[in-house]
């Protein structure tokens, strides 16, 4: 019933959004309305309570997820439309366009930023900025294919444009094509050589390649195999592996092991502050979805060959810990903002 109660907050929190930013007029909004009242009194739930909000929202909004599984064709080359030289009127309604995409990329609602940049390139299709910035809406709604052949649209405008590389490496990243990856974090690299997240997505692409060369996978690492800890399993699995790259994404993650790095580097903190965020990484995924830390508790073993000896169902928190950042250190870096 828990799954129940969640699809329907969803579709709540997806009603309450359409009533205000739908475009609806002050009819549809009422039958709107009476829907939501409806649902509520069904499953005793209601949209503005904070305490079913903790309990019962998801990471990402509805119309994301069903438009990430949707198998649509992507969209064709706009580009090759664009025969006439846009007007000064329509470039500037795209550039508003284009600006309105970022916002909706901000505000994590990446369907409608798709459709404002799909907007924006059919006004002008000679902007490889919107390509780019499209590319990176399609990666959030995990369609990387469609990413890969926008950030090639935009390097076929310009060839110089280091981002479009940068991205089309993330995609490949995420279908596990990472010789295709480490090609374009090399190209990228070539065009901005002193950008950190391209050197440190390179190093990732090749420490993949080297491991699939070996047949060797991924070991315990620095767990050494305390708690069964099987690091390999971790990176199969598709849910930790989206959770570990929207977390990536927090502007709070990212400054919280920016300062971890720097502190490595420094010397200091040691295996202290490697566990202190090994910790505030589980929490964080505790509190967004629970159903994952049980995930990775039965992927880290209950019980087996090195793990609790009393087989009690609990892994100890050090563990989770250990195979937190074991997984944070193979997701790629974000790259910068949408433009």
């Amino acid at each position: 019933m828990a799954d129940v109660k969640r699809l329907v907050f969803s579709i709540l929190t997806f009603l309450e959004d359409q009533k205000k930013t739908g475009g609806l007029d002050d009819e549809q909004v009422e039958s709107l309305e009476v829907a939501i009242q409806c649902l509520e009194t069904v499953y005793s739930l209601s949209a503005t309570d904070q305490s079913q909000a903790a309990q019962y929202r998801v990471p990402r909004n509805l119309l994301d997820i069903f438009n990430s599984q949707m198998n649509e064709q992507s969209d064709s080359d706009l580009s090759s439309l664009s025969l006439h030289e846009p007007s000064s009127e329509e470039r500037e309604e795209a550039e508003r366009l284009k600006n309105k995409g970022n916002d909706f990329m901000k505000s994590e609602k990446f369907s409608d930023a798709l459709e404002s940049y799909t907007q924006a390139i059919k006004l002008d299709g000679r902007n490889a900025v919107y390509y780019c910035n499209r590319a990176a809406a399609y990666s959030k709604l995990n369609k990387h294919q469609q990413a890969i052949e926008d950030c090639n649209r935009a390097l076929s405008i310009d060839p110089s444009y280091s981002k479009a590389y940068g991205r089309m490496g993330i995609a490949f990243t995420a279908l596990n094509d990472h010789e295709s990856a480490r090609e374009c974090y090399r190209k990228a690299l070539e065009l901005d050589p002193d950008n950190q997240s391209y050197q440190n997505n390179l190093e990732i692409a090749e420490q993949k390649l080297r491991e699939a060369a070996a047949g060797a996978g991924f070991a315990a690492g620095p767990a050494g195999g305390m708690g069964g800890l099987d690091v390999g399993s971790l990176l199969s699995n598709p849910h930790l592996m989206n959770m570990a790259t929207s977390l990536m994404s927090n502007p709070q993650m990212q400054q919280m092991l920016s300062s971890i790095m720097s502190n490595q580097q420094a010397g200091e903190g040691g295996l202290t502050s490697l566990l202190q965020a090994g910790q505030q990484l589980a929490t964080q995924i505790q509190q967004e979805n629970p159903e994952l830390v049980e995930q990775l508790r039965s992927q880290i073993g209950r019980g087996g060959p090195g793990g609790n000896p009393a087989g009690e169902d609990f892994v100890p928190l050090h563990v989770i810990q250990i195979g937190m950042k074991s997984l944070f250190d193979c997701v790629p870096c974000p790259l910068d903002d949408v433009m």
